[in-house]
């Protein structure tokens, strides 16, 4: 599952930025910055918790989307190895896995996940936040995985539903190059409903391959956006 999870991130850059984009730059000359994705989306992790002390205080994590934002910061920590890889001559997709399966946290990722208690919401957000910290302060790639497969256990993820979701994203992040993502014109509220809640709700209704997930997405964005 780790490394076809590699080799579908591989191609999507590959088709999103131009081949070479390992280089740091896309097709269109635009700096690539994995980092500044990371930490990025790591704020939109946290906004999954009520971290404010002055609103909506007894509201529980909303664990839908700690989901959704998890597999978005997969797609740039893959996508962070496959760059950190290419420039140093490291290897291949298998050996990147092999270091990825390596950790001391894959073993645990690999078990049944232990549900978060919803009062555990803000010692996760302070492991969400060394993650950022160690992504804005340039840490190796191991320690970003590390911090990857930690922040998602911590969450109550592991390899099956990551694996389910990261493949189904993937095909939603196509989608959206497909119909004018990059250019601006691809619109994401589909009847008034974000295309990853419609995402979500999908992968809810059973198991559905890549082709059927595409389609899918294709029927109701034509319907609904």
């Amino acid at each position: 599952m780790v490394r076809e999870m590699f080799v579908l991130q591989q191609k999507l850059n590959d088709e999103t930025n131009g081949e070479g984009w390992e280089k740091g730059y896309t097709k269109q000359g635009r700096i690539i910055n994995w980092r500044r994705c990371i930490y990025m989306e790591c704020a939109e992790l946290i906004d999954s918790f009520n971290w404010k002390h002055w609103k909506d205080i007894d509201m529980p994590p909303d664990w839908d989307n700690v989901t959704i934002e998890l597999v978005d910061i997969w797609h740039f920590v893959m996508s962070l190895g496959l760059e950190y890889y290419a420039n140093e001559k490291l290897g291949s997709i298998d050996d990147i896995v092999a270091e990825i399966v390596d950790s001391n946290y894959f073993d645990a990722f690999c078990l049944e996940p232990d549900r978060p208690d919803d009062h555990d919401g803000m010692l996760i957000v302070s492991v969400i936040e060394h993650f950022m910290k160690d992504a804005l302060d340039e840490k190796p790639f191991y320690k970003l995985s590390d911090d990857f497969l930690e922040t998602a256990l911590q969450c109550g993820l592991d390899i099956d539903t990551l694996y389910k979701y990261y493949v189904a994203k993937n095909v939603l992040n196509k989608f959206r190059q497909d119909h004018g993502y990059k250019e601006g014109t691809y619109r994401k509220q589909w009847n008034g409903k974000e295309d990853n809640v419609f995402l979500g709700e999908l992968l809810e209704k059973g198991p559905m391959g890549i082709e059927a997930i595409y389609l899918a997405l294709e029927a109701e964005y034509r319907q609904h956006a």
